[in-house]
């Protein structure tokens, strides 16, 4: 159904009913499937033949929800996870081992930041991180014989830097590795990615797709683009022979449109089974079908939210991509030209003692470590999301340490900016 526009895919892609059958995506919430014969269930782990065998690795409700999504980013296959971080991992293993290497954004999600410059690093795959603003001669300085992808945010969380998508696209492509992006923030409503040249994209599913707050999960879909044979020593688990699959190629298999996922699921998801339930993945389908109708509200209250933040003076700064005079406001306009996100980052005067308190005063927003749902929340992230980077990573991710994440939600305007000036006044 990528033919038709989001907002039709948001309600009908992924799951087409026949008569008499469910209206709904039905939860299939069983961990396992009979056969009749155990020659038709062997078929399935050699890859031979289509279904389900045990739901650590697949389930019709998640495939049927996973396809919604691949529809929304105009992708040729997709994934759920158990977390936005599992995606991030299953996006990077899925082609890089020990011995590796992958450039990446320095303005990204704490845990995404400490997942690669830690956990990751223990597995024997290096990181280097590079500021969204580098130019291309310093993103290609950044590049090794041995680097297998370059990742970045869409939107940083929770710095709200745009990430110059074409750019980091055209060197990655130089050096034939693929550009993997977390499109989280914007959604696929505001931003598609594979437009503009990336080549996988992630989601923290957990945000603005499920938008209640009700379960956590996460996505990896595939653009069907890169052309992983060009490159077959650069990435042999996808060219060559896997020996625990009983040889199987999967780009000859499956080909450019199916051979990331697939081998993803059956390597990774075999191996660590970080599976969405069924039942949140029926509940990210509820989240779904109204998602291009709450990203409206969320940019138009971040909008405000950010114009009377800005003419304040008891503020110190605002970013805000959608705000006139950003320094993100251009490429915002090129990638988001219909709107950003609901997440306006700002400094309170005074510092972070002075954003606390602030925090503290608010009645509407809650103080919580959640981002992009229907009620609004708010977080001091140098303290929390990102207390484990050190001031140099938090500076090179553009994180004060007076910075406020505000994320809007479906309230009003009116409400919301009424809350926030007399949480400032009592400062």
């Amino acid at each position: 159904m990528s033919e038709y526009q989001p907002s039709t895919n948001c309600l009908h892609a992924g799951y087409v009913p026949g008569s008499g059958e469910p209206r709904n995506i039905p939860i299939v919430q069983s961990t396992t499937f009979r056969y009749a014969t155990g020659e038709a269930m062997g078929a399935l782990f050699d890859l031979e033949a289509e279904g389900y065998f045990y739901t650590r690795l697949q389930n019709p409700t998640n495939d049927q929800v996973a396809a919604k999504i691949c529809a929304l980013e105009g992708g040729t296959a997709a994934m759920l996870t158990s977390s936005g971080q599992a995606a991030n991992f299953f996006a990077i293993f899925n082609i890089a081992s020990c011995g590796d290497h992958v450039v990446a954004s320095s303005a990204i999600y704490g845990g995404t930041f400490n997942l690669f410059a830690v956990t990751m690093k223990r597995m024997g795959i290096d990181f280097t991180f590079v500021g969204p603003d580098c130019t291309e001669e310093e993103l290609e300085a950044a590049f090794r014989p041995n680097t297998k992808a370059v990742f970045g945010e869409t939107i940083a969380n929770p710095a709200l830097t745009v990430l110059d998508i074409e750019k980091f696209a055209r060197c990655a492509h130089a050096h034939g590795v693929p550009l993997i992006v977390d499109n989280t923030f914007p959604t696929p409503i505001h931003c598609r990615p594979f437009q503009w040249g990336a080549d996988i994209v992630t989601h923290s599913t957990t945000k603005y797709m499920d938008g209640h707050a009700n379960a956590v999960g996460g996505a990896i879909v595939d653009s069907g683009k890169f052309d992983w044979t060009a490159y077959p020593d650069k990435f042999p688990g996808l060219c060559y022979p896997d020996e625990s699959y009983h040889g199987v190629t999967y780009t000859e298999r499956f080909g450019l449109g199916g051979a990331y996922i697939t081998k993803a699921t059956a390597q990774l998801m075999r191996d660590f089974g970080s599976i969405q339930s069924p039942q949140n993945a029926f509940l990210l389908n509820l989240g779904l079908e109204s998602l291009h109708v709450r990203m409206r509200r969320h940019c138009e209250n971040g909008a405000a939210v950010a114009e009377y933040l800005s003419n304040n003076d008891k503020i110190a700064w605002v970013t805000y991509p959608g705000l006139p005079g950003d320094k993100y406001y251009s490429l915002a306009k090129k990638y988001m030209p219909n709107g950003t996100c609901g997440v306006v980052s700002f400094g309170v005067k005074g510092g972070r003692a002075a954003a606390q308190k602030f925090m503290q005063n608010l009645k509407i927003a809650a103080i919580e470590t959640h981002v992009a749902d229907a009620r609004s929340c708010c977080l001091h992230p140098a303290s929390t999301t990102h207390r484990q980077m050190s001031d140099e990573e938090l500076a090179l991710a553009g994180i004060s340490s007076d910075l406020v994440r505000f994320s809007c939600g479906l309230e009003s305007s009116e409400d919301l900016i009424a809350d926030m000036e007399q949480a400032l006044n009592n400062l």
